[in-house]
């Protein structure tokens, strides 16, 4: 919806020459056309550090509140089950380093269990990488998965090749066995790798400088997906015959009831993979994200001005400037399609008394007033005056005397006073109250 405020709105003097029925007089003037925006208050940027594997709380770096640098350490979590398949991966791997007896001449069949039971880890290995919230991080674990997939599938291919030309009998059995045993220590170099990023993952460190804001503790089941990839490598034994594929138990599961869910995390609690532990705030720079409508949108564009009013804080006044619409749409909370925008702040005006204007906190609730077009030392008349008939925009004109109706092209809309392009001019007499009551011919004073 356009809502719409004009400026230099002088005091109309209005006469009544008939019971509910005034006019004014037409008059240039500033009109000003407003969109009306929902918007919240928003940080400069915004990270949450989540637990890369279950475990407890056992240090708190920073106190809550505390303006902290990127790259520190703000917590550290204790995963006893987080070492142990580290421990189990490092064995694992120097079992498959150092190569063994085949226990199976089914080579295809050997080799049908390490591919299935490499695909089911990398794909759990990689479910888990997404649970991650802070993008770099997320990133960082991703391409490592995909890494070691793709070191997999090279071993993977030449086992294969050579599986086929034993079975051809144009090559030894001991070239494919060797050829498996090195698909086998590809899967564990990357369980032993993704193993020692987990276990590195547990210090927190702060992705971006702000303000620190522990998470509540959360009740929550877990299952590590990254002990799959671990447990597709262990078994023990000659290098093949440990690739079959034996499936590992998640030392994940219930973490049952979390007291105190009301207060913050503290050293002991628990948490769960993925569970957030602490956001990093930089309020360096505050600003407004907001939603316009499809039907305003091609009003708004970078640099338009506007007047902001938090919910929080009646009564004062901040001004802010629009830096940026985006392209595609969003979804809109009432239903329709709107377009997401993002302002900068600009100085706030001083409240009633005085007295300093708060600073806005991120989250907060706001509505942005977009000043969107202005219409300077325009003919205008108050926005009453006009109203829509069968021939189009309209208002009545008092000429000698009587009502006549004048059919007008409307320019800029404002709350209180609209822009006429064509149809009066400065000086005639219009109706602005009681249109509805008036006939044509009507006598007027």
């Amino acid at each position: 919806m356009v809502a719409v405020i004009a400026l230099a709105l002088g005091t109309a003097a209005c006469d009544s020459s008939t019971e509910g029925i005034a006019t004014d007089t037409v008059r240039r003037a500033s009109v000003h056309e407003i969109v009306d925006v929902p918007a919240s208050v928003t940080a400069k940027a915004v990270a949450t550090l989540t637990a890369p594997a279950d475990g407890t709380l056992a240090r708190l770096a920073v106190e809550p509140g505390a303006t902290v640098r990127a790259g520190v350490i703000v917590a550290i979590i204790d995963s006893p089950s987080a070492r142990k398949r580290l421990a189990d991966a490092k064995a694992a791997l120097a079992a498959a380093s150092g190569g063994g007896r085949v226990r199976s001449v089914d080579l295809s069949g050997v080799q049908r269990g390490v591919d299935a039971a490499a695909a089911d880890a990398f794909a759990a290995a990689r479910s888990a990488a997404g649970e991650i919230a802070d993008e770099t991080v997320r990133a960082a674990l991703l391409a490592q998965v995909d890494a070691a997939e793709a070191h997999y599938e090279s071993a993977a291919k030449t086992s294969r090749a050579l599986v086929r030309q034993v079975q051809r009998g144009i090559a030894g059995i001991g070239q494919a066995v060797a050829a498996l045993g090195a698909a086998q220590k590809a899967q564990a170099k990357a369980a032993y790798d993704l193993a020692k990023s987990t276990v590195d993952a547990l210090t927190l460190r702060a992705p971006i400088g702000g303000v620190v804001q522990f998470a509540r503790p959360v009740a929550s089941a877990s299952a590590d997906p990254l002990a799959g990839l671990l447990g597709a490598v262990s078994g023990g034994g000659a290098a093949v015959a440990g690739a079959t594929g034996s499936s590992g138990s998640s030392a994940g599961g219930s973490l049952g009831p979390v007291a105190g869910v009301d207060d913050i995390l503290a050293i002991g609690d628990r948490v769960a993979t993925g569970a957030p532990v602490v956001t990093i705030v930089d309020i360096a720079e505050i600003g407004l994200a907001g939603e316009v409508d499809e039907t305003d949108v091609l009003l708004v564009s970078p640099g338009v001005v506007a007047s902001v009013e938090l919910d929080a804080a009646p009564g004062v006044r901040y001004e802010a400037t629009v830096r940026s619409i985006d392209l595609l749409p969003t979804p809109s909370a009432r239903g329709g399609v709107a377009y997401r925008i993002r302002l900068s702040f600009g100085p706030a005006q001083a409240g009633e008394g005085g007295d300093p204007p708060p600073t806005p906190r991120p989250g907060m609730s706001a509505v942005a007033h977009l000043r969107v077009r202005t219409a300077t030392d325009a003919i205008s008349v108050p926005a009453a005056a006009v109203f829509t008939t069968e021939l189009g925009e309209t208002v009545w004109v008092v000429r000698e005397g009587r009502a006549v109706r004048q059919v007008v092209r409307v320019g800029v809309q404002g709350e209180d006073l609209v822009q006429i392009l064509s149809g009066v001019e400065p000086g005639q007499r219009v109706v602005v109250s009681g249109t509805d009551k008036v006939t044509s011919g009507q006598e007027l004073s």
